[in-house]
């Protein structure tokens, strides 16, 4: 034979079957006189409720479990654009001139030509040019 439960409805909300045993036994710390510091007889989750300080800490370790997550793929891109390097290393070209060109390919052509007359202008002041 199941132990006696009880339901409390209220509000169109519903505690769902409570044993007899647990409104007892949360009746008697309720009716006794006890240290504010104790911890609750019931968690969040058995009553239902969650502090918005518990739903931040899962939005918080969503952000960081999606940073790692990114984390790991680059790098697994960096590896890759290593390899890459050392293939073109291995097939004789120079290294140093290709990572420049890629810099100068996120750059606007106006950008690059400012940046060239600068550099042209400090090496003539040098009398590097």
């Amino acid at each position: 034979m199941s132990e006696p439960t009880i339901r409390i409805r209220s509000g169109g909300k519903d505690t769902g079957d409570i044993p007899m045993s647990t409104v007892k036994a949360a009746l008697k710390v309720l009716n006794s006189d006890r240290d504010p510091n104790t911890t609750e007889m019931f968690t969040e989750k058995e009553t239902g409720e969650e502090t918005y300080q518990t739903v931040a800490a899962g939005q918080l370790r969503a952000f960081i479990e999606r940073v790692e997550r990114l984390e790991e793929e680059k790098a697994t891109i960096a590896e890759d654009i290593r390899e890459i390097f050392q293939e073109l290393k291995g097939t004789g070209f120079d290294v140093k001139a290709v990572r420049t060109i890629i810099k100068l390919r996120k750059k606007d052509q106006a950008e690059r030509q400012e940046e060239e007359a600068i550099l042209d202008l400090y090496m003539a002041a040098l009398g590097m040019a």
